[in-house]
């Protein structure tokens, strides 16, 4: 691990080994701890420069004439004792670490303790020190303070999906750090999943700003904003159904939905691969509510709405 932070601090990690770095340090304050224990000793010797006070037009004049002593006695050279000269770097350095070391702590008494919640195979709902409420979905990792310090309220959603009701404080904004984009709000309701190539914000209520590369987008009720890691781009819609929230209500709620987005979210949550048929059956809309107990039951339902038929083939289920 140290040899990856290392490479973290030269800035030579892939993308890979920095979404390493990043789940590592997050995955308990003890590893937090080192890490920012790591850069500040990293950045203390950076700082530290072997100055030179040697004049090299003069060094060579110096060189000339020692040169030209033929008649002086043979200089003997004694090298310095190898065990002396590592057991003075070895001070220099026990020196540095215990000054890195005081200088942390001292840093540390400032700051507020950082809190990991991490949901696994559970979902988890947790209250925030401004009251703000956070439900996160399975497989998910957010990190954040014990207290909010500052003018600002910041968090970091590192994977995963989660539901925010923020707590309205007009002079403390609150923020969402999602890799190299930010989710900025006052005092609203909305929903975000992000994965390692995409990240989707959709607004339940208030007003949301999300920024991306120097792109600002202000999304209000029902509409979401999608950002692609891989081409760069921040894009603005709109999300006229609920099932987002199927993790937070146990309920898939469809409002005139197409097919094809139904399909998408069975999919991504129940990690299966629905296929649809024929194109005009992926459009056709449909209102209802489903309990997220039984997919059977739902693709049951589709059927017998659409007058289609479920078929279950090897790696796939197709709705013709």
């Amino acid at each position: 691990m140290d040899e990856l932070l290392a490479k973290y601090m030269l800035g030579e990690a892939t993308a890979a080994e920095i979404e390493a770095v990043d789940r590592w340090v997050f995955a308990s304050e003890d590893n937090l701890k080192y890490f920012t224990h790591f850069k500040l000793i990293w950045e203390t010797s950076r700082g530290l420069k072997i100055e030179s006070n040697l004049n090299t037009d003069d060094s060579w004049a110096e060189f000339k004439q020692l040169t030209e002593r033929k008649n002086q006695p043979e200089v003997i050279i004694r090298p310095i004792n190898t065990y002396q000269r590592w057991m003075k770097i070895a001070a220099i350095w026990i020196a540095i670490m215990g000054i890195s070391g005081l200088m942390y702590t001292f840093l540390q008494a400032g700051q507020p303790r950082l809190l990991t919640l991490q949901s696994y195979q559970t979902v988890k709902t947790d209250t925030l020190s401004d009251g703000s409420i956070v439900t996160l979905n399975k497989n998910s990792l957010l990190t954040y303070p014990e207290k909010f310090k500052g003018d600002t309220r910041e968090i970091k959603l590192t994977t995963g999906e989660a539901f925010f009701m923020v707590a309205h404080n007009k002079s403390k904004p609150f923020i969402i750090h999602l890799d190299d984009a930010i989710v900025k709000v006052v005092g609203t309701s909305f929903n975000i999943k992000k994965t390692n190539a995409h990240a989707e914000v959709i607004v339940e209520s208030g007003i949301v700003q999300v920024i991306h590369k120097k792109v600002i987008i202000r999304l209000k009720p029902q509409e979401k904003a999608d950002i692609d890691y891989k081409s760069g781009k921040l894009t603005r819609g709109t999300s006229t159904d609920k099932l987002y929230n199927y993790y937070r209500t146990q309920e898939f709620v469809a409002n005139k939905t197409p097919l094809w987005r139904i399909v998408k979210v069975l999919n991504s949550v129940y990690h299966v691969n629905i296929e649809i048929a024929d194109q005009k059956l992926a459009a056709r809309t449909l209102t209802t509510t489903f309990k997220t107990d039984s997919l059977d039951k739902i693709l049951a339902i589709i059927a017998e709405t659409f007058n289609a038929r479920i078929v279950h083939q090897p790696g796939k289920i197709i709705i013709q």
